[in-house]
């Protein structure tokens, strides 16, 4: 069974099992997603804008994943001025547990 979910603005398409990094969503073990869209075999549902009666559960890790580090270099023409910074975004790992349409 595959499903469409929403987290943190963002789509992801997942199965059971799969695990995903998302934003950051905070001190949780169990998180419920209401689906888009559920696809089970050759039956398709499609939500407006969700669905209903499916669930999606997942545990999330409690260990917090950094991305690759973005550096940001500003630098200003003839005026001898240059600044350099970086971020380092923090995600949440989540592993689907079940999907339920």
């Amino acid at each position: 069974m595959i499903a469409v979910i929403e987290a943190g603005s963002k789509q992801y398409i997942v199965q059971e099992g799969q695990t995903i990094q998302t934003e950051l969503v905070g001190d949780v073990e169990t998180i419920e997603f209401k689906p888009l869209l559920v696809i089970d075999g050759d039956k398709i549902q499609v939500g407006k804008p969700t669905l209903e009666n499916a669930v999606v559960k997942a545990t999330v890790a409690k260990e917090i994943v950094k991305g690759d580090k973005v550096v940001i270099l500003k630098y200003k023409a003839k005026k001898r001025q240059s600044t350099k910074t970086g971020h380092r975004q923090k995600y949440s790992s989540i592993t689907i547990t079940d999907i339920k349409a």
